[in-house]
């Protein structure tokens, strides 16, 4: 038996929706602790991270572990029903899951459960990061809008003292510089000049998640995967691994 209920139905569905952008099924696996998925997109460029934790919800009941494969595309179909104060029910019936939106009335919606295999998903808890970053979303999404301006990825890099965006088409360039001591730049630590590039279509939808945190940690390496993780308070956390489009020259 599971069986959880959030009066905060925003944290899942902002949650589930930045997800569904890059994964379109998956196996989420539900304990004592919470509910969470680990799932790579099909082209194996970028990993999910998600973890929600009992505490968010009102009520929470396991009786013990379930691994419960879902299609994400239209479970965030039926999530995307709650608006304003609606509270979320989640529940197993037998090989079904069933969703419960509660406000002035009771809408009942049941979707089956898929019988997926684990696929490989790269280890991301073995990446080892020479630089990392806290930063104010808001501005990242600027970069992150500029860069697209001019082409299709975006440089990040690291000094001692400031982080930087950049991108370089053929006769076009812009870059995002912050500096230790601005306020949108909470925390930066480097060994070192570190930059690398990423593709800005999978940027676009990961910085979504910034829906569920007033802040963002990014961390990576010299032409190394990049981890983008947002956090919801001791609720939920959400992050991403994107491999790099690794550097020729600069």
């Amino acid at each position: 038996m599971f069986k959880a209920t959030i009066a905060e139905a925003s944290l899942l569905v902002d949650s589930v929706a930045t997800i569904s952008e890059l994964i379109d099924e998956g196996i989420f696996k539900v304990d004592k602790k919470g509910i969470s998925l680990v799932a790579a997109d099909r082209a194996m460029v970028a990993v999910v991270d998600f973890k929600i934790f009992a505490n968010a919800f009102e009520k929470y009941e396991t009786d013990k572990d379930y691994a419960i494969g879902l299609n994400i595309t239209n479970l965030i179909s039926v999530l995307k029903r709650a608006t304003g104060n609606d509270k979320i029910t989640l529940s197993l019936q037998e090989a079904k899951l069933e969703i419960i939106i509660e406000n002035s009335s009771v809408r009942r919606f049941v979707i089956p459960l898929l019988d997926l295999s684990g696929e490989e998903v790269p280890p991301i808890d073995q990446l080892e990061f020479t630089a990392k970053a806290e930063v104010d979303p808001e501005v990242v999404r600027s970069g992150i809008d500029d860069a697209e301006v001019i082409t299709d990825s975006v440089l990040f890099e690291g000094t001692g003292d400031k982080f930087n965006m950049r991108a370089e088409g053929d006769v076009s360039y812009t870059q995002m510089e912050l500096e230790k001591g601005n306020k949108a730049l909470m925390e930066l630590k480097t060994n070192g000049d570190i930059k690398a590039r990423y593709p800005l279509d999978y940027l676009k939808k990961m910085i979504k998640a910034s829906k569920i945190s007033d802040s963002m940690t990014i961390e990576w390496g010299q032409d190394y995967p990049m981890k983008l993780g947002f956090k919801a308070g001791d609720k939920a956390s959400l992050s991403f691994v994107l491999a790099p489009r690794v550097i020729e020259s600069e």
